[in-house]
């Protein structure tokens, strides 16, 4: 889910006073990074092991660019695993090779090889992110992304801030983390979770051998200071605060905890330990205890929807909101988990996950591939509904067996699409942040208990909804969103909790192209990586 000032997949924003800009005349640049795959050891937790890194950092490397620039990511991959990177958010328009989720748009980065992700941001700025898009190598292989306004235009809608920093939340595990994963898949149960929480790859002083791992940001009274904060946990949607602060107003001069914890509203067992950091104000010093974080209980659903409910589009003349008020194509996405049989699991069966009750089956080979050659078998666009009487009512755990497939959605160049993505009861009701590759797309409703397709339009909200990448779907609810299709190609939707992405929910769509070579998708890159 996307949540601001307790809640986040986004940017966050501390402000006092009003620093002027000073402009000088816009020209688009080509920015250039080397991003290598190494295996390097890092100790949290009492103990060392070996992670997968980017440049051997972890979190990785900031990339830095302007609207309009051109990105050269050349990544070689030195690891022994595979390797695709995503850049989480940005558009890619005519441009799915560079988007990089593995057999969706690409095939995978093989042990000694590269591939130069090139990429020109078009109409976006903010705070978007990076990482690993295989297997759960997105654990510890993950960074920011900062698109600054074109040079000359009057920058972002808010007072230019004095300084600014990122916070990276993420998740920690003691053992390998593909290795956590295989003994589930052997199991047929969902892996064990995580060891600990982060915040820039640090856990805290509530953590042993932590003290001095510790992020700590140093702030002065009176000053403007921006938070690119990130949500780049795997299988944790999280709760984040500051100490005595409201992320808006002026606090007294002291050390406050930052601090990042889960939130989950349905039966299910996760990582409940809370990750630190610390905000010390200039002239402080370091004897001084930092005050406590207060967070919302690690279940408040009313605190959880309440914010979400908050979230508007600014909607001015210069940041509209081009909500597509007339629909062409209606979808609704019913959201379910379920058990299929597994000879090579230990209990006979296995969990698993689907849309419209399809468990989506990762192709051999790249859908964007297979679409752009009209290759034939790989996947098929039959369109597949699933319905029950109630949805969200008492939970089934009879027939509980998902079809198989690799079914995408076909969708016409330039149409516009209304999405529901409706939770079900299978087993038991879960929130889901769902992300869709290669658009923004406008939150018009969410609810609770089953969509009524003939009152709940009339609440839409089609003046101002969020714009976004990621829409969560509440526990036990629906989440309405449109989309004008205006970027052909291949372009992947899934829950962005890793392990609802590998039991099978996620699918694609294929949008195909409009009219003429500037509307279609752009040949595909002589170094793209063979399967």
């Amino acid at each position: 889910m996307t949540r601001s000032n307790n809640f986040c997949r986004a940017s966050l924003l501390l402000f006092s006073c009003v620093v002027g800009f000073f402009f000088i005349p816009a020209k688009a640049a080509l920015k250039n990074y080397q991003f290598d795959i190494q295996v390097k050891n890092v100790s949290r937790l009492c103990h060392s092991k070996p992670i997968v890194t980017v440049n051997g950092m972890f979190p990785g490397p900031t990339i830095y660019a302007r609207e309009g620039d051109t990105l050269l990511v050349n990544v070689t991959n030195h690891a022994h695993y595979n390797m695709s990177i995503h850049w989480h958010g940005l558009k890619q328009y005519r441009n799915g090779w560079a988007d990089g989720p593995a057999y969706i748009t690409q095939c995978p980065i093989k042990t000694g090889n590269r591939y130069t992700y090139n990429m020109t941001i078009t109409g976006q700025r903010g705070t978007l992110w990076w990482h690993a898009h295989i297997f759960w190598l997105r654990a510890t292989v993950y960074g920011a992304i900062v698109i600054l306004p074109k040079q000359g235009t009057a920058g972002f809608p808010f007072p230019q801030p004095y300084s600014e920093t990122n916070l990276i939340l993420g998740e920690w595990w003691n053992n390998n983390v593909e290795e956590v994963v295989k003994q589930g898949n052997k199991l047929g149960l969902p892996p064990n979770m995580s060891d600990a929480h982060t915040i820039n790859g640090k856990l805290g002083p509530l953590f042993p051998c932590s003290e001095k791992r510790t992020f700590a940001m140093e702030v002065e009274q009176g000053k403007t200071y921006l938070l690119r904060i990130i949500n780049a946990a795997l299988n944790d949607e999280l709760f984040f605060a500051i100490a005595g602060h409201n992320l808006t107003v002026q606090t007294n001069p002291s050390r406050y905890f930052m601090a990042a914890r889960p939130f989950m509203d349905a039966p299910l067992s996760i990582d409940s330990k809370t990750a630190t950091a610390i905000l010390q104000y200039k002239g402080i010093p370091n004897s001084v205890l930092p005050v406590l974080s207060q967070l919302p209980a690690l279940n408040d659903t009313a605190f959880a929807l309440s914010y979400g409910a908050k979230l508007k589009s600014l909607n001015t003349a210069k940041y509209p909101a081009n909500v597509p008020l007339k629909v062409d194509r209606q979808l609704f996405y019913t959201i379910g988990l379920g058990i299929s049989q597994c000879s090579t699991c230990l209990n006979g069966t296995q969990l698993t996950a689907s849309l419209n009750n399809i468990t989506f089956v990762m192709p051999n080979i790249g859908l964007l591939q297979a679409h752009y050659f009209n290759t034939k078998g790989v996947f098929t666009t039959d369109n597949y509904t699933f319905q029950l009487d109630n949805y969200t009512g008492a939970p089934l755990t009879a027939n509980l067996g998902t079809k198989p497939g690799t079914r995408l959605s076909k969708i016409a160049f330039n149409s516009t699409v209304e999405l529901v993505l409706q939770d079900t009861n299978l087993l038991t009701v879960e929130s889901h942040p769902f992300h869709l590759h290669g658009y923004n797309f406008f939150v018009v409703g969410t609810g609770v208990g089953n969509f009524d397709p003939k009152k709940d339009p009339a609440k839409f909200n089609l003046v101002d909804p969020p714009e976004r990448n990621i829409v969560g779907v509440p526990t036990g609810g629906w989440a309405a969103i449109r989309f004008r299709a205006d970027n052909p190609g291949v372009w992947f939707m899934h829950c962005h909790l890793e392990l609802r992405t590998s039991w099978g929910l996620k699918t694609a769509f294929v949008v195909e192209n409009g009219k003429g070579s500037e509307q279609s998708v752009l040949p595909p890159p002589a170094d793209l990586p063979s399967c």
